[in-house]
């Protein structure tokens, strides 16, 4: 970790240092007060190096821990998001501000990542018009998976669709307080069934899971 190197990606040598790294997921109960802050923090409380420290996390967590690391450049997200073959995702797990899902302190991606582009790139910082985010959230993932059915508004194709408003959508998430729905998704159909109407859950779950062509029994 202390020597760069092109041989394997050494993080630790990416970023600023230990305030860059917050812990986000641990299994370990005893470790849950940990979840939201940084290596840094974590450090001091325990009066020891920020490597030491990382290290006695892991053990003590089994090495389930999971973190965010602060190593983006703003400049390259904003250049990759403009590339015409570039697509969106949300690689987070599942969440939810309440019950046994709202435990851990999630990355905000797992509530803002759509809004956050929508609101961020598209309105504000003018990067991506309305039609390039939709399709980089929708179509081209689809082509590029093959999903057969998806990903375009069209007769005799599966009916997944958002209803929003371009100038209020927002993303509430921030590291420091993660677990906020997003603000403006007035309609969401899954498979053409309402999940949200009018800004509430319905309890509806008519969702599939999507075999692409790949898929071995």
């Amino acid at each position: 970790m202390l020597t760069p190197s092109d041989d394997w990606e050494n993080e630790w040598q990416q970023i600023p240092g230990p305030e860059s790294i917050l812990i986000g997921q641990v299994q370990n109960p005893q470790l849950l007060p940990l979840q939201g802050k940084t290596i840094a923090e974590v450090a001091k409380l325990w009066n020891k190096d920020p490597m030491d420290t990382i290290f006695d996390l892991l053990i003590q967590d089994d090495a389930f821990t999971g973190v965010a690391v602060s190593g983006m450049s703003e400049p390259d997200v904003a250049l990759a998001l403009q590339q015409p073959w570039v697509s969106i995702d949300n690689d987070s797990s599942g969440v939810s501000p309440e019950g046994i899902l709202g435990r851990e302190h999630a990355h905000p991606r797992a509530y803002g990542t759509f809004p956050r582009i929508l609101r961020k790139y598209v309105r504000e910082d003018h990067k991506l018009t309305l039609e390039d985010a939709i399709r980089k959230f929708s179509a081209l993932p689809s082509q590029r998976l093959r999903l057969e059915g998806r990903g375009l508004l069209r007769v005799g194709m599966w009916a997944d669709v958002t209803i929003f408003d371009p100038a209020t959508i927002r993303d509430l998430a921030t590291f420091n307080n993660p677990n906020q729905l997003s603000q403006g998704m007035d309609y969401v159909l899954v498979n053409g069934v309402p999940v949200i109407d009018r800004g509430k859950m319905t309890g509806a779950r008519p969702g599939k899971v999507l075999r692409g062509p790949g898929y071995a029994p």
